[in-house]
């Protein structure tokens, strides 16, 4: 029996006794509602104060079976305090409540499903770039690391709808699922689809097969760390100066040469509709445009200076870090 059903079942006999005391003393004393519940709770509660009149042998009775009884409820209600604490729950309990308030005010939050190998790495990139990240996880072993990274999360199954709406699937911008199993990730992308129309899903993937499935299901991109690994290697004997140069374009920041992708509509108002050449990026921070994507999701490689900065496109840029924090200052 959970801890709160105990609770709710002690306190019902607790006031079972009150009611049978203040029946017993209108019945056996002919006191009034008020006398009799005052005798009710001078006796349960042990604190020695005088009765209305001296006690009948019956109504001395009836007290002691009420001190009895009495104290064996309240003795139970100790022991399963005692036990609340000692196995600590009760600091469980605060923590939980205290994660489940900063879950409540996340707005536009990327939601992680799994903590495994490729999961570790998705929260260790988006934490790099600042993104807010909540990672659903049941493996108890990967709850004690989140929580030494102090890292947000959600104890639970992925595939429950109740641990994913408890992440905050409504209010969040994307969902990525790295789950070990086709089945299980093919699942958690379909029910977030049903909860979020507009948010972005990508999901990974071992086969094949499973592609066209998770596409259906509602998933954004289809990611298959076994298809990547293996392009990667080959790339590297095929082309490996261009590869290697394309490793140091990151995004995280750490590195000298920074990838970034800049939505047009938060630019400064007066650049809409603007062209890449108004623009000047150039010139005030030392990036480059490298990429336009139109909000038809077409890629322009290496665009005009006369592309029109419309609403809803992006524009990637690459420059250097301290090229970057300039960016961010200028813009």
């Amino acid at each position: 029996m959970k801890l709160q059903n105990k609770v709710i079942t002690v306190l019902s006999f607790a006031l079972l006794l009150v009611a049978i005391g203040v029946f017993g003393y209108m019945h056996y004393s002919d006191y009034s509602f008020i006398d009799a519940l005052y005798m009710v709770i001078i006796t349960m509660s042990t604190v020695g104060f005088g009765e209305v009149h001296p006690l009948t042998p019956t109504e001395k009775l009836f007290t002691i079976f009420l001190i009895i009884f009495s104290i064996g409820i309240f003795g139970y209600f100790i022991s399963l305090l005692t036990e609340f604490i000692a196995d600590g729950k009760f600091l469980k309990e605060i923590k939980a409540k205290k994660m489940q308030k900063k879950l409540n005010n996340l707005n536009n939050h990327t939601i992680v499903c799994g903590y495994g190998r490729n999961g570790r790495q998705t929260v260790k990139k988006l934490k790099a770039n600042n993104v807010d990240v909540v990672v659903v996880e049941n493996d108890e072993k990967l709850i004690e690391e989140l929580d030494k990274n102090k890292i947000l999360y959600v104890k639970g199954d992925a595939t429950n709808d109740d641990f994913i709406e408890k992440a905050g699937i409504s209010r969040a911008a994307n969902l990525i699922t790295t789950l070990p199993s086709d089945a299980d990730n093919l699942y958690v992308v379909l029910s977030a689809r049903q909860f979020n129309p507009k948010m972005t899903i990508i999901s990974r993937a071992s086969k094949d097969t499973s592609e066209r499935k998770l596409r259906v299901a509602g998933a954004d991109n289809i990611i298959m760390p076994d298809r990547i690994g293996g392009d990667h290697m080959a790339s590297l004997v095929v082309l490996p100066d261009i590869i290697e140069f394309v490793d140091k374009l990151t995004s995280d920041g750490n590195c000298q040469t920074n990838l970034k992708e800049i939505e047009v509509d938060k630019l400064p108002e007066r650049y809409l509709n603007k062209t890449i050449l108004d623009l000047d990026l150039r010139r005030k921070t030392g990036c480059s445009v490298i990429g336009f994507k139109n909000p038809d999701n077409e890629y322009q490689i290496n665009p005009e200076a006369d592309t029109k900065l419309v609403s809803g496109s992006k524009l990637i840029v690459l420059g250097r870090k301290e090229q970057m924090e300039k960016l961010q200052e200028v813009f």
